[in-house]
């Protein structure tokens, strides 16, 4: 066996960090924490004035100096955005050895580009916002986002910070391939976007490419591509907001009584690791 001294030596030479997070992620950055003893969890206190403006302390500023420190972030709508960013500027500021933002959606994916004069990037504000995070004793934030909807939207972030795209198609695979009819699977991608983005991760499985067509006045889904007659169909799509073209192509009437899995890749329990 080894020395206990050896043991707390190895230890000591790994990242000890110290995990933040907001109100929505809690269960989730438990979770996180469970999974390595290096992991710390600490709080904040989500406090509002009583005119509703934020109200925030940070527990244990002052041990964290010196020390690695994550914040687990949701913006899951625009209202929760201001109280967390505000808390996300001042967590460098505390004299930490290193920052790492961690935010498993970016919200606003889908607005990256303009289609006419008088559109506005929204997606372009957000990496501007958080482009600002000021850096900490270590060096630029190290953000990081899971599944974000066009890679090349890691230009739209300045050098302040260090953009790190991350997947959950390895959890979605390795999943997969646990189930007893793993080899009578399809991948289905609700659009070209969807493909484009992930095919060539799952490219172990058959795949069918839907699009969406008009029809009147509506738009509905409709198979472009493969056939998923016999298989057991799993739905991948790179931005879920309503969950429409999912339904979508639920309900398609080329589709065999399936066992239907409706997956969104920003929506799995992420397993962080630092």
């Amino acid at each position: 066996m080894e020395d206990k001294r050896e043991v707390k030596a190895k230890k000591s030479q790994k990242k000890q960090v110290h995990l933040f997070y907001c109100v929505e992620c809690e269960e989730l950055a438990r979770k996180v924490a469970a999974q390595s003893d290096l992991i710390t969890l600490q709080s904040i206190n989500w406090r509002n004035f009583a005119d509703g403006w934020p109200n925030l302390y940070i527990n244990s500023a002052h041990d964290i100096r010196g020390q690695h420190v994550a914040f687990l972030a949701s913006f899951s709508s625009p209202g929760v955005i201001f109280e967390q960013i505000s808390v996300i500027y001042a967590l460098p500021r505390l004299f930490v050895a290193s920052f790492t933002l961690v935010l498993p959606f970016f919200p606003t994916g889908s607005f990256e580009r303009m289609e006419e004069e008088g559109d506005v990037a929204t997606a372009f504000t957000m990496a501007r916002i958080l482009s600002n995070i000021p850096t900490s004793r270590g060096g630029p934030t190290s953000l990081v986002i899971y599944d974000i909807h066009a890679l090349q939207e890691r230009f739209y972030f300045s050098d302040h910070v260090l953009p790190l795209f991350e997947t959950g198609i390895p959890l979605l695979k390795q999943r997969l391939h646990q189930l007893p009819d793993a080899n009578n699977i399809v991948i289905a991608f609700p659009d070209d976007g969807a493909w484009k983005r992930f095919h060539k991760m799952l490219d172990h499985f058959p795949t069918v490419v839907c699009a969406k067509v008009r029809e009147g006045d509506k738009r509905i889904v409709r198979i472009k591509e493969g056939n998923p007659a016999g298989y057991h169909v799993v739905i991948v799509d790179d931005l879920v907001q309503s969950g429409g073209t999912l339904i979508e192509c639920q309900v398609l009437s080329y589709l065999p009584p399936a066992v239907l899995l409706k997956i969104c890749v920003s929506e799995f329990e992420w397993v962080l690791t630092f």
